[in-house]
């Protein structure tokens, strides 16, 4: 029966989450009380599709939340109070979707992606153009950006030694993908740091780019460094093709205008309405990419495109449902004892050395992340953790560090969806990735770390 169901994810996930949204501006009890009591068996649907490492946090969680609950002495028909703090995060992922599928309507993909095509002699120049290329495309793609890129190179590189080729895509891909999520407003750990420390993300975007320009020149450097001795044996087709400036040019601005007025409908429609950072991105996201679709007169493609895409990514979203409905029961039984003191004496005892705090808030993500730990959950732990600092610390500098540790772990998570795409595109061991990365995550998170230091 569980089986036959889960095709109708979809429908099942859009009227609970449309149902708690609406009640965000309602705020009435019963219907919360109501949201939670169906967040119960959606945890359950969603356990039956969800991946081995996410049923196995999940249970974690479940376990955990529940002796903390009982701890509490709190009474049974609470439970469902416990069960709907983090669904605002799946409403976000649910709609991200439709601002994908409008730059693939628009055909924007297609034309950035001409920057790895253009001619060269060696590897170390194509690497700046891969991640270039990738980073763009990340902005508004997220994952599915990755996919595109290294489909791109895996075809450009064939000619290559595995071994030479392996190395080059998950250097560029996963690198750029990090560094181009720092500071977008589509990134669930940015909008989450957003709300945990009460900064504006205006505030937040012009060091998370200074940070992101900062590592991405060094890693351009590096690369180069890397591969310039390596001659460029790529598809003979591709590898003489000329690159023609306006029509890489075109899209790039476009995108980036897009970008801008997206920030500034998010901003206005969020202080309008006194909304926080993840829901007012969730509600704009929607009517925005429709308005561009009409603007480029695709309407009918964008609605293609994103029907399809959005029943395909909604439907697979059972380990994220199994993660947050958890987490959240986890993270308010938790707030209900004694414990959350405990877990919060080593941060409080350092607190007279900020950068010790910074350095601990890094570290922590990184070991969680060698353990398959997904970062949007150790955010959770952390958000509750770091409560008492900020009043201590510049919850800028320890938001950013949020954020840059969160996202220095997407390109060494060997559990992680990025690594794990890697390793199955190019057919490598996931641990090798690991291993490649590891000095680049080193680095961009001391880089996060710097940064945040000089804000103290």
């Amino acid at each position: 029966m569980i089986r036959s169901v889960q095709p109708y994810l979809y429908v099942i996930y859009s009227l609970i989450l449309g149902l708690f949204i609406v009640n965000t501006f309602v705020g009435n009890d019963v219907v919360e009380y109501i949201v939670g009591l169906l967040a119960i068996p959606m945890l359950g649907l969603s356990f039956y599709g969800a991946s081995r490492l996410f049923r196995i946090l999940g249970s974690i969680f479940i376990v955990v939340g529940l002796s903390m609950f009982m701890l509490a002495g709190l009474p049974w028909t609470q439970i469902p109070y416990h069960m709907t703090s983090t669904l605002n995060l799946l409403a976000f992922l649910t709609v991200l979707p439709w601002i994908n599928s409008v730059v693939r309507a628009g055909l924007y993909d297609r034309r950035i992606n001409d920057l790895m095509k253009g001619n060269v002699d060696h590897l170390g120049q194509l690497y700046m153009r891969s991640s270039l290329t990738t980073y763009i495309l990340c902005t508004f793609l997220n994952l599915s950006a990755i996919s595109l890129s290294q489909g791109v190179l895996l075809e450009n590189l064939k000619n290559m030694k595995k071994r030479v080729r392996d190395s080059f895509i998950s250097r560029t891909t996963l690198r750029a993908f990090t560094l181009a999520l720092i500071w977008s407003p589509m990134e669930i750990m940015v909008a989450l740091t957003v709300d945990i420390t009460g900064v504006s993300y205006l505030v937040y975007l012009p060091w998370l780019l200074l940070t992101s320009f900062i590592v991405l020149v060094i890693d351009w450097l590096w690369g180069r460094k890397t591969f310039s001795n390596v001659e460029y044996e790529g598809n003979s087709v591709m590898s003489t093709e000329s690159i023609e400036l306006r029509k890489v040019a075109t899209p790039i601005i476009q995108l980036s205008i897009a970008l801008m007025t997206f920030l500034s409908v998010v901003v206005t429609f969020g202080n309008t309405f006194d909304l926080d950072f993840i829901l007012a991105v969730t509600l704009v996201i929607l009517p925005f990419s429709f308005a561009w679709a009409l603007m480029m007169r695709r309407v009918r493609r964008f609605v293609q495109i994103g029907w399809k895409t959005w029943k395909l990514r909604t439907n697979g979203m059972q380990n994220f449902v199994v993660l947050f409905v958890s987490l959240a029961f986890f993270s308010n039984s938790l707030n209900e004892t004694s414990f959350l003191g405990v877990i919060q004496e080593p941060f409080l005892y350092v607190s007279d050395t900020p950068l010790l705090i910074l350095i601990l808030i890094q570290l922590t993500y990184l070991l969680m992340s060698m353990i398959g730990m997904h970062p949007v959950a150790t955010i959770a732990i952390l958000g509750e953790i770091i409560q008492p600092l900020l009043e201590i610390v510049n919850p800028l500098s320890i938001g950013i560090v949020l954020i840059t540790g969160a996202l220095a772990t997407a390109s060494v998570g060997t559990y992680g969806v990025t690594v794990t795409m890697t390793s199955m595109n190019t057919e490598e061991n996931p641990y090798r990735i690991t291993l490649r990365n590891m000095p680049f995550s080193l680095m961009f998170g001391a880089v996060g770390v710097l940064v945040a230091f000089l804000l103290l």
